[in-house]
């Protein structure tokens, strides 16, 4: 016989089929079928919005009370931005850091370059 077949009685006062209302049916020691209530499974924590809003991979989906007491390794990734951002967000601030460095590195020594011709330039006025 098919447990998930079986009509089955609620225990609790809602009787609709509602999200927070889901129920798994087992058997019990004493050949009853009975209900068992499932908790609500959480969506977890998210990038922030403005940057995707993606599941961050490797954090446990836990609900506020249950997160409270789960151990840091539960909650967190080894990494910088480890429970706040996902690995490639990440790593597309450290190329773009890079290369704004890169960038104003570039920028000085043409701004050096362009400072000596300006000095060559002037000694050649000058001696003519």
């Amino acid at each position: 016989m098919a447990i998930g077949g079986t009509r089955v009685r609620y225990r609790r006062h809602n009787t609709k089929n509602t999200r927070s209302n889901k129920i798994r049916t087992v058997r019990t020691p004493g050949s009853r079928i009975t209900v068992l209530y499932r908790k609500k499974l959480p969506k977890g924590p998210h990038t922030p919005v403005s940057l995707g809003h993606k599941p961050i991979p490797g954090v446990k989906r836990l609900r506020s009370i249950q997160r409270k007491s789960a151990p840091k390794r539960h909650l967190t990734v080894s990494r910088a931005y480890g429970g706040c951002l996902t690995h490639d967000l990440v790593r597309e601030r450290i190329i773009r850091a890079f290369l704004i460095e890169e960038q104003k590195i570039v920028k000085r020594v043409l701004k050096a370059q362009s400072k000596k011709k300006r000095k060559f330039r002037k000694r050649a006025k000058a001696d003519e």
